[in-house]
């Protein structure tokens, strides 16, 4: 089985992680929720890992950093669902708080992968 370049990016494989948890932690939001912030969570959060996995099927840098600032904006959206599911009581506060942590760390490797891919824009070839 052939492995694309985008699964060996510790930052696609933790935005697959975080897509796992988001799943997993909004299963128990109340029913009325479904179409809500529920479906809204998961989507923000399936986006993440989509666009750094798309990014890199880009052929330029430009692209590709294009695609990375999608996936950031995606995390920051999925920050703000988080917060105002906590403001409902959705999730406890363990949950919430291991929701902000995964969510910061998303944003420091979508940073980090976005700075390596400006550089590249900006080096002479």
């Amino acid at each position: 089985m052939r492995v694309y370049s985008f699964e060996k990016l510790e930052c696609w494989q933790h935005a697959r992680q975080l897509a796992v948890w988001t799943y997993r932690n909004t299963k128990n939001f109340p029913s009325e929720e479904k179409f809500g912030i529920t479906s809204q969570m998961r989507r923000a959060a399936v986006s993440i890992a989509s666009n750094i996995a798309e990014g890199t099927s880009r052929k330029t840098n430009k692209d590709q950093s294009h695609f990375s600032t999608v996936a950031y904006s995606s995390t920051v959206e999925l920050l703000n669902d988080l917060i105002i599911s906590n403001d409902l009581n959705f999730l406890s506060e363990e949950q919430y708080k291991e929701g902000r942590d995964l969510i910061e760390k998303q944003t420091f490797l979508i940073a980090n992968l976005r700075k390596s891919q400006d550089i590249k824009i900006k080096s002479p070839n």
